[in-house]
Protein backbone atom coordinates (compact mmCIF):
# COMPACT_ATOMS: atom_id res chain seq x y z
CA UNK A 1 0.00 0.00 0.00
CA UNK A 2 1.37 3.71 -0.79
CA UNK A 3 1.90 6.05 1.50
CA UNK A 4 2.02 8.75 -1.35
CA UNK A 5 -0.33 11.52 -0.96
CA UNK A 6 -1.37 12.54 -3.72
CA UNK A 7 -5.04 14.62 -5.12
CA UNK A 8 -7.55 12.06 -6.23
CA UNK A 9 -7.15 9.56 -3.49
CA UNK A 10 -9.29 8.85 -0.09
CA UNK A 11 -8.65 8.68 3.33
CA UNK A 12 -10.75 5.99 4.98
CA UNK A 13 -10.48 6.38 8.87
CA UNK A 14 -9.22 3.36 10.76
CA UNK A 15 -12.31 1.70 12.87
CA UNK A 16 -11.23 2.95 16.27
CA UNK A 17 -10.26 6.38 15.67
CA UNK A 18 -12.36 8.07 18.27
CA UNK A 19 -12.29 12.41 17.02
CA UNK A 20 -16.04 12.90 16.23
CA UNK A 21 -14.99 14.56 13.71
CA UNK A 22 -13.28 12.21 11.47
CA UNK A 23 -14.62 9.10 12.99
CA UNK A 24 -15.51 6.37 10.23
CA UNK A 25 -15.05 9.27 7.50
CA UNK A 26 -14.07 8.96 4.16
CA UNK A 27 -12.71 11.74 3.29
CA UNK A 28 -11.64 12.68 -1.11
CA UNK A 29 -8.30 15.19 -1.21
CA UNK A 30 -8.42 18.16 -3.51
CA UNK A 31 -5.23 19.61 -3.09
CA UNK A 32 -2.23 18.56 -1.96
CA UNK A 33 0.72 21.09 -1.79
CA UNK A 34 4.40 21.68 -0.10
CA UNK A 35 2.04 23.92 2.42
CA UNK A 36 -0.47 21.19 3.05
CA UNK A 37 -3.29 18.91 1.86
CA UNK A 38 -7.17 19.73 1.72
CA UNK A 39 -10.14 17.14 1.34
CA UNK A 40 -13.71 16.89 1.65
CA UNK A 41 -15.42 14.19 4.49
CA UNK A 42 -18.10 12.18 1.34
CA UNK A 43 -20.15 10.35 4.06
CA UNK A 44 -21.32 12.94 6.87
CA UNK A 45 -24.52 14.31 5.25
CA UNK A 46 -25.62 17.54 7.39
CA UNK A 47 -29.48 18.19 8.35
CA UNK A 48 -29.63 20.87 6.09
CA UNK A 49 -30.31 21.53 2.22
CA UNK A 50 -28.40 24.13 -0.48
CA UNK A 51 -31.58 26.39 -0.09
CA UNK A 52 -31.28 26.63 3.34
CA UNK A 53 -27.45 28.06 2.67
CA UNK A 54 -28.77 30.03 -0.47
CA UNK A 55 -32.25 31.30 -0.29
CA UNK A 56 -32.23 33.00 -3.73
CA UNK A 57 -31.08 30.19 -5.24
CA UNK A 58 -33.88 28.99 -8.01
CA UNK A 59 -34.24 25.25 -8.48
CA UNK A 60 -36.68 22.44 -7.78
CA UNK A 61 -33.21 20.04 -6.98
CA UNK A 62 -33.07 19.35 -2.94
CA UNK A 63 -29.14 19.53 -2.55
CA UNK A 64 -28.15 17.84 0.80
CA UNK A 65 -24.90 19.61 2.17
CA UNK A 66 -22.21 17.52 3.71
CA UNK A 67 -19.94 18.32 6.41
CA UNK A 68 -16.87 18.59 4.82
CA UNK A 69 -14.50 19.20 8.05
CA UNK A 70 -14.08 21.03 10.88
CA UNK A 71 -11.99 23.94 9.12
CA UNK A 72 -13.32 27.33 7.62
CA UNK A 73 -17.15 26.20 8.69
CA UNK A 74 -17.85 29.64 6.95
CA UNK A 75 -17.40 27.88 3.35
CA UNK A 76 -19.13 26.28 0.99
CA UNK A 77 -17.16 23.96 -1.22
CA UNK A 78 -18.23 21.15 -4.13
CA UNK A 79 -17.42 18.42 -6.13
CA UNK A 80 -18.94 17.28 -9.12
CA UNK A 81 -18.98 15.26 -12.23
CA UNK A 82 -19.50 18.07 -14.98
CA UNK A 83 -16.02 19.51 -15.44
CA UNK A 84 -16.99 19.89 -19.21
CA UNK A 85 -19.28 22.24 -18.66
CA UNK A 86 -18.00 24.37 -15.65
CA UNK A 87 -15.26 26.75 -16.51
CA UNK A 88 -12.38 26.76 -13.68
CA UNK A 89 -13.10 22.97 -12.43
CA UNK A 90 -9.85 21.69 -11.52
CA UNK A 91 -9.52 17.86 -11.84
CA UNK A 92 -8.88 15.71 -9.53
CA UNK A 93 -9.29 11.96 -10.61
CA UNK A 94 -11.30 10.60 -13.50
CA UNK A 95 -14.79 12.08 -13.71
CA UNK A 96 -14.43 14.07 -10.66
CA UNK A 97 -13.92 17.73 -10.39
CA UNK A 98 -13.51 20.24 -7.91
CA UNK A 99 -14.95 23.44 -8.01
CA UNK A 100 -15.20 25.94 -11.08
CA UNK A 101 -17.25 29.77 -12.16
CA UNK A 102 -19.71 29.63 -9.54
CA UNK A 103 -21.78 32.32 -11.53
CA UNK A 104 -21.90 29.45 -14.18
CA UNK A 105 -22.69 26.89 -11.66
CA UNK A 106 -25.90 28.25 -10.56
CA UNK A 107 -27.01 29.04 -14.17
CA UNK A 108 -26.48 25.44 -14.68
CA UNK A 109 -27.80 24.17 -11.42
CA UNK A 110 -30.96 26.51 -12.37
CA UNK A 111 -31.47 25.38 -15.80
CA UNK A 112 -31.81 21.83 -14.80
CA UNK A 113 -28.55 21.31 -16.58
CA UNK A 114 -26.96 19.93 -13.34
CA UNK A 115 -28.63 18.02 -11.14
CA UNK A 116 -28.07 16.34 -7.14
CA UNK A 117 -26.59 13.35 -8.92
CA UNK A 118 -24.11 15.27 -10.50
CA UNK A 119 -22.69 17.31 -7.48
CA UNK A 120 -22.00 17.49 -3.73
CA UNK A 121 -21.97 20.18 -1.85
CA UNK A 122 -19.74 20.55 1.86
CA UNK A 123 -19.70 23.05 4.82
CA UNK A 124 -16.39 23.36 5.47
CA UNK A 125 -13.23 21.38 4.60
CA UNK A 126 -10.43 19.18 5.92
CA UNK A 127 -6.80 19.89 6.22
CA UNK A 128 -3.84 19.21 7.21
CA UNK A 129 -0.76 21.90 7.84
CA UNK A 130 2.68 20.64 5.79
CA UNK A 131 3.70 17.08 6.71
CA UNK A 132 0.46 16.64 9.22
CA UNK A 133 -0.93 13.79 7.10
CA UNK A 134 1.83 12.14 6.46
CA UNK A 135 2.68 11.70 10.01
CA UNK A 136 -0.95 10.40 10.70
CA UNK A 137 -0.85 7.93 7.60
CA UNK A 138 2.67 6.75 9.23
CA UNK A 139 0.81 6.39 12.39
CA UNK A 140 -1.96 4.33 11.15
CA UNK A 141 -5.03 7.06 11.20
CA UNK A 142 -5.65 6.27 7.69
CA UNK A 143 -6.02 4.03 5.06
CA UNK A 144 -5.19 5.54 1.65
CA UNK A 145 -6.98 4.25 -1.51
CA UNK A 146 -8.11 5.60 -5.17
CA UNK A 147 -11.36 7.88 -5.53
CA UNK A 148 -13.85 6.45 -7.63
CA UNK A 149 -16.51 8.83 -8.90
CA UNK A 150 -19.35 6.36 -7.68
CA UNK A 151 -18.27 7.08 -3.78
CA UNK A 152 -19.08 10.91 -4.42
CA UNK A 153 -22.24 10.63 -6.28
CA UNK A 154 -23.74 7.27 -6.34
CA UNK A 155 -22.82 5.43 -2.84
CA UNK A 156 -25.18 5.65 0.36
CA UNK A 157 -23.38 8.02 2.87
CA UNK A 158 -24.41 5.55 5.60
CA UNK A 159 -22.59 2.43 3.24
CA UNK A 160 -19.51 4.37 2.09
CA UNK A 161 -16.91 3.71 4.71
CA UNK A 162 -17.47 0.06 4.70
CA UNK A 163 -17.78 0.01 0.81
CA UNK A 164 -14.49 1.23 0.44
CA UNK A 165 -12.57 -1.10 3.00
CA UNK A 166 -14.65 -4.06 0.86
CA UNK A 167 -13.40 -2.70 -2.34
CA UNK A 168 -9.66 -2.59 -0.93
CA UNK A 169 -10.39 -6.25 -0.52
CA UNK A 170 -8.43 -8.93 2.10
CA UNK A 171 -7.95 -7.99 5.32
CA UNK A 172 -9.77 -4.15 4.64
CA UNK A 173 -13.24 -6.83 3.88
CA UNK A 174 -12.83 -7.80 7.71
CA UNK A 175 -12.17 -4.42 9.25
CA UNK A 176 -15.38 -3.29 7.20
CA UNK A 177 -17.24 -5.47 9.15
CA UNK A 178 -15.79 -4.23 12.65
CA UNK A 179 -19.41 -2.75 14.33
CA UNK A 180 -19.32 0.71 15.22
CA UNK A 181 -19.68 0.06 19.62
CA UNK A 182 -17.05 -2.53 19.51
CA UNK A 183 -18.80 -3.59 22.77
CA UNK A 184 -21.25 -5.41 20.53
CA UNK A 185 -18.79 -7.62 19.35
Amino acid sequence: MSKKIEVGKILIAQPFMDDPNFKRSVIGLTEHTNEGTVGFILNKPMNTKLTDLMTALNTDEDYDVYFGGPVSMDTVHYVHNVGDLLEESIQVSKGIYWGGNFKKLIFLMESGLINKKNIRFFVGYSGWTDGQLAGELASGSWIMSDWHANYSFQSNSDKLWPETLAHKGSVYSVIAQIPTDSSNN
